[in-house]
């Protein structure tokens, strides 16, 4: 871990983003390979969450995965530009919400779509809570919460790692997918 990662973690008031990103670079030949290639890898949707009350935030992630079963760990990688990031670090709890199709309205808000920020990205749906104070959205494909356990920061992200407290799924529910840019359900 680097040294401002480390030190965001021990010491969430000294936590800064990174910048406001420049206009993009022009892409090399192989970063454009690579992003067509990675179109193609089907990922579920999904929201962290973070925050309470006014101070409530979040994104949208695709990035999301099981790190470990013994202890129940996932990681999401977390652009290191977003609002979120500092919240996430301050607050050291978040939960992701792994969306249903008839979230993708959610999915975008939490994209930032139509200029939407903080807690106005919560509206319209329904939030609860599990162990530690995180907004969990209540029809939630499946919900983690989690205590943030480690922070690792490489190139543009950070690759979070998430200690999962408690956890609930919605049984005989679909995934919204995000395919080849757009949003899908599962179709057999």
């Amino acid at each position: 871990m680097n040294a401002h990662v480390a030190a965001a973690l021990s010491q969430p008031t000294q936590v800064t983003p990174a910048p406001a990103p420049s206009p993009a670079p022009e892409l090399s030949a192989a970063s454009l390979a690579f992003r067509s290639a990675m179109r193609k890898l089907a990922g579920a949707v999904s929201v962290l969450t973070v925050g309470q009350g006014d101070e409530r935030t979040g994104l949208t992630a695709t990035s999301v995965t099981s790190l470990s079963v013994e202890p129940p760990t996932l990681l999401i990688c977390v652009n290191r530009a977003t609002s979120s990031v500092v919240p996430l670090l301050k607050e050291r709890t978040f939960a992701i919400n792994v969306l249903r199709p008839h979230h993708e309205p959610l999915a975008n808000r939490f994209a930032g779509k139509g200029g939407l920020k903080g807690p106005a990205r919560y509206d319209g749906a329904d939030w609860t809570r599990l162990s530690t104070g995180a907004p969990v959205l209540a029809d939630a494909l499946a919900a983690f919460d989690c205590e943030l356990e480690d922070v690792i920061e490489r190139h543009s992200h950070l690759i979070v790692i998430g200690r999962v407290v408690a956890s609930r799924i919605t049984e005989s529910a679909e995934p919204l997918l995000y395919w080849a840019g757009s949003y899908r359900g599962l179709s057999f």
